[in-house]
């Protein structure tokens, strides 16, 4: 069993699904401390041949606060100007309809506006459409308990994972947390490196966008062949550390 283990963030980019993709469990850290201006709540398309944030506005809640007790300003009628930058921008690209259709069903909804549903939703809906079958669970549901490494250690236990698959950006803090002696879990860092593809309005490639832009010129059926490629595994091994 290889399992792993992501905060949801907002229309993620290819590499978190290409994550999905190759564990055969998911967890959602839907209960991690929100931090403001980070992936939590906002992402990159391509406006113009340039990158553009798409950031959702959140409420000033009290400090600490999980990202499953973070809301949306409805307010400031983000969801009617992203679906309108969307459909300006992406609206004739050669597979555009398939993203403005997910993007209406994702963030059209407005009975729910907290922010892990928000995007664990619109991964979900990804995720049905690219065809990865892959559990997705959430972290508060779990009953385990910890902070850092050591939860993560303990949600690969509780599931009995073999291997617990991590992106590099994770990899410090796994390392300063000892954590290959806290599970017997072996843990195998994935890397992943955009391929190219041709992108409507751009005069150079622009990498690391959100998924929505590879969906908008590839189509749902190539962007699942394209998350499955260009991804490296190492293992790292308890003597490392």
């Amino acid at each position: 069993m290889r399992g792993a283990i992501m905060q949801p963030t907002y229309f993620p980019w290819a590499g978190y699904f290409n994550l999905i993709r190759s564990a055969d469990v998911f967890v959602f850290l839907d209960d991690a401390q929100f931090e403001r201006g980070t992936w939590h709540n906002r992402n990159r398309v391509l406006v113009g041949g340039t990158p553009h944030w798409l950031t959702v506005p959140t409420l000033r809640e009290r400090l600490g606060c999980a990202l499953n007790e973070v809301h949306a300003d409805e307010k400031l009628h983000w969801r009617r100007k992203h679906l309108s930058l969307l459909r300006q921008n992406y609206g004739k690209h050669a597979h555009g309809g398939d993203i403005l259709d997910l993007a209406e069903q994702a963030i059209g909804d407005l009975r729910d506006s907290v922010l892990a549903n928000l995007n664990m939703r619109i991964i979900t809906e990804f995720c049905r459409l690219l065809q990865i079958k892959t559990p997705l669970l959430r972290a508060s549901e779990l009953g385990v308990p910890g902070a850092r490494s050591v939860r993560v250690a303990r949600i690969c236990d509780h599931l009995k994972c073999e291997e617990y698959l991590s992106p590099p950006g994770a990899l410090e803090y796994l390392l300063q947390d000892r954590f290959c002696s806290l599970t017997p879990a072996r843990l195998v860092i994935q890397e992943f490196q955009p391929e190219p593809y041709p992108q409507r309005g751009a005069t150079a490639f622009v990498s690391h966008l959100s998924l929505i832009d590879v969906v908008a010129n590839l189509g749902w059926g190539d962007a699942a062949a394209y998350l499955g490629r260009g991804a490296t595994t190492r293992i790292i091994e308890p003597t490392i550390q």
